[in-house]
C-alpha cells in the first residue's frame, strides 16, 4: 500500500521527502494541503498531529511528521538495502550529521533570512544574509573532495541539503560563489530520477510567491 504524505510542492521539506521516497521506490498517495487557506488547521488533519505541518505521513497505524525524521524511517522501513542509509555507526553519523546540519543551521539560516521577505515584506536583513552565507561556506567546505554530501555516493543526506540549496538557487541566491556546493547541485540536477518533477517544479513555485511580493498570512 502506498504511504500517505500531506504536502505542500513548494515546501522544501515535502520536496526532500518526495525526493528521498522515489529513490527508495515508496509509492507516496500524495494528499495536497494549502496551508496559505488554513487547511492544515481542519479538525480532520488536528486528530493526525498536534503539530499540524507539512509534511506529514501515514502509513498504516504510522503518523509522523518532521521532514528529516520521515526520511529516516522510510529509508530503515522500505530500503533494499543500506546504500541509501547505511548501517555501519561511523557512516550513519556522518549521513545524520548532514542531516542535522541541513536541519539546524542551512535550513534554519534559510528561513531566517527568506521568511521575513517572503511573508512580512521585508527588503531582508543584512545580518542574517551573512549568516546564511556562512552557512552556506560551511556546506562547500564539508563538500570539498566529495560527490555527494555524505561520502562517493548519494545518501538519504542530500536530499533536505538539496531542496535548501536549489530554493536558495531559485530566488537569486548566488551559489556559484561556493563552487563546491555548485558542482554537487548540477550533479543532483542530473543525477536524481525525476529531479524536474519532485524539486524544479516545486521550486517554481516556490519562487512565485517571492515574485508576487503579497504579504501572506497564516
Amino acid at each position: 500500500m502506498p504511504v500517505d504524505l500531506y504536502y505542500m510542492p513548494l515546501s522544501a521539506p515535502c520536496r526532500s521527502v518526495m525526493m528521498a521516497a522515489s529513490a527508495l521506490g515508496v509509492e507516496l498517495n500524495l494528499k495536497f494541503l494549502d496551508l496559505f487557506k488554513g487547511e492544515h488547521m481542519k479538525p480532520d488533519f488536528l486528530k493526525l498531529t498536534p503539530q499540524h505541518c507539512v509534511p506529514t505521513i501515514v502509513d498504516k497505524d504510522l503518523v509522523m511528521c518532521e521532514s528529516r525524521a520521515i526520511i529516516c524511517y522510510l529509508a530503515d522501513q522500505y530500503g533494499k538495502d543500506d546504500s541509501l542509509y547505511p548501517k555501519d555507526p561511523k557512516k550513519r553519523a556522518i549521513v545524520n550529521h548532514r542531516l542535522n546540519f541541513d536541519a539546524t543551521c542551512l535550513y534554519q539560516k534559510f528561513l531566517d533570512y527568506y521568511v521575513p521577505i517572503l511573508y512580512r515584506g521585508s527588503d531582508g536583513d543584512p545580518d542574517q544574509c551573512k549568516r546564511f552565507e556562512d552557512a552556506f561556506s560551511k556546506l562547500d567546505k564539508y563538500l570539498e573532495g566529495q560527490t555527494w554530501a555524505a561520502g562517493d555516493h548519494i545518501t538519504i543526506a542530500d536530499f533536505p541539503l538539496i531542496a535548501t540549496v536549489s530554493s536558495a538557487e531559485i530566488f537569486g541566491f548566488d551559489i556559484t560563489r561556493y563552487p563546491n556546493v555548485s558542482r554537487w547541485l548540477a550533479n543532483a540536477k542530473k543525477s536524481i530520477p525525476k529531479y524536474e518533477e519532485l524539486n524544479h517544479a516545486g521550486c517554481l513555485e516556490y519562487k512565485k510567491i517571492k515574485d508576487a511580493k503579497i504579504i501572506l498570512h497564516f
